[in-house]
């Protein structure tokens, strides 16, 4: 008790001076009252403006204002309050000074509030959730990621000012200045990896290898990300599975994104078919099972031999889809089903292996004249040329590609 409270000792307890405590207590009680009503109409406030925080601007300014407020401004009639009472010196300086400590993390608490309260409004206004989604998935990344930095970064300075307003602090603050040589370079060596992503973090933001929903190949998994923190990325595997992985690895490290400019994708199914394959036929079917695929996006559908072997043809079946998933389904039912309709309508197009027990020479009538072979060549060559052509993905001579012409092949031999 500060000196002069107790004026007079009974036998058995001190007896307080009466008019000192009132002349100490009332400044604070009436502190406290006017902080509580504030605190109450302050969090009345906020849950009114709760419910309309989808209708007004005013209204989340509100929300993020008030909470932090309602603890600060009691703080602040507290200190008011403390400086008129006759209390020591010393007392009075460590209240306030605890007060300026709870006030400086308000202050924090404020800021990460309201860049918390911008990122969620950045993100409602660009809904990932709609078809055509690509520029909605960059600019939520971009404000996750620079959000995050920012928050960690006002939880920081916070927290440093706080420290730094005692003198112990202080002096070891100056202290660690003082031999900065080696303390610096083995603080350096152990906050490498911490501030390797933060780095890492920003270049993402702004350069975007990725984003939020992106379907990705990382280490042979396929997935999708789902989040993106300021120290890591989370990307859903296919099977639901979680796989975490630091920021800095996709700055270090080649991976695949396949919705880096948009989702469409292309695919392809292949087929081991004997060489009697009718493959107009082929072609046709495959027409068929895409037009009545509704995961076909109606851009690709071709069938091409792409390779032979001694008793087979490779044939490349040729789809496109809107996206890597329904790219997939998409694969699956045409292998699926030209399985079934060469089952049906060909069988003999299935690969089989050949015996000949008859060596005798074939006669000059089992062939055709070879005038008459080369003139079938050239009436069909304009059908199988237009028939079989990519849809530009391969093209490996720009200049053709752009004039729209295919290299003039070499004169066949006389």
């Amino acid at each position: 008790m500060p000196d002069g409270i107790i004026t007079s000792m009974h036998a058995s307890a001190p007896v307080p001076d009466w008019p000192l405590v009132f002349e100490i207590a009332w400044p604070l009680l009436v502190a406290l009252l006017l902080g509580w009503l504030l605190r109450r109409g302050l969090l009345a406030v906020t849950r009114r403006a709760r419910l309309r925080e989808h209708e007004s601007l005013r209204a989340r300014i509100v929300q993020v204002i008030s909470i932090p407020a309602s603890i600060a401004l009691p703080l602040l009639f507290l200190d008011a309050a403390v400086a008129t009472t006759p209390l020591p010196q010393r007392w009075i300086d460590g209240i306030q000074h605890a007060i300026a400590v709870a006030l400086l993390l308000c202050l924090a608490w404020l800021g990460v509030r309201a860049v918390r309260a911008i990122q969620l409004r950045v993100i409602r206004d660009h809904p990932v959730d709609v078809a055509d989604n690509l520029a909605a998935r960059r600019v939520q990344t971009q404000t996750r990621v620079i959000g995050g930095v920012v928050q960690g970064a006002i939880v920081l300075v916070g927290v440093a000012l706080a420290l730094m307003t005692f003198p112990s602090i202080r002096q070891l603050g100056a202290t660690l200045l003082a031999s900065a040589g080696v303390l610096g370079l083995v603080a350096g060596i152990a906050a490498k990896p911490v501030f390797g992503n933060l780095i890492a973090g920003l270049q993402i933001a702004l350069a975007q290898p990725i984003r939020l929903d992106d379907v990705v190949i990382v280490q042979g998994e396929w997935g999708r990300i789902e989040e993106i923190t300021a120290t890591y990325v989370v990307v859903r595997i296919w099977d639901e599975r979680r796989m975490v992985v630091p920021l800095q690895w996709f700055i270090e490290n080649p991976f695949e994104n396949w919705t880096r400019t948009s989702a469409q994708l292309l695919g392809t199914t292949f087929l081991w078919l004997d060489y009697r394959t009718p493959l107009a036929q082929v072609r046709e079917a495959l027409q068929g099972i895409c037009n009545t695929d509704e995961r076909w996006d109606g851009r690709v559908c071709v069938a091409q031999v792409t390779d032979t072997s001694e008793s087979t043809v490779q044939v490349r079946l040729l789809v496109s889809a809107r996206n890597s998933g329904d790219l997939f389904d998409l694969r699956c039912a045409v292998r699926e089903r030209m399985i079934d309709y060469l089952n049906r309508a060909h069988p003999e197009s299935l690969p089989r292996m050949r015996m000949s027990l008859d060596r005798t020479a074939l006669h000059d009538g089992d062939a055709l004249p070879q005038h008459r072979a080369l003139d079938a060549l050239h009436a069909g060559s304009a059908q199988v040329t237009e028939q079989t052509v990519s849809p530009g993905a391969e093209d490996v001579n720009d200049a053709d590609a752009a004039a729209g012409q295919a290299p003039s092949p070499a004169p066949p031999p006389t």
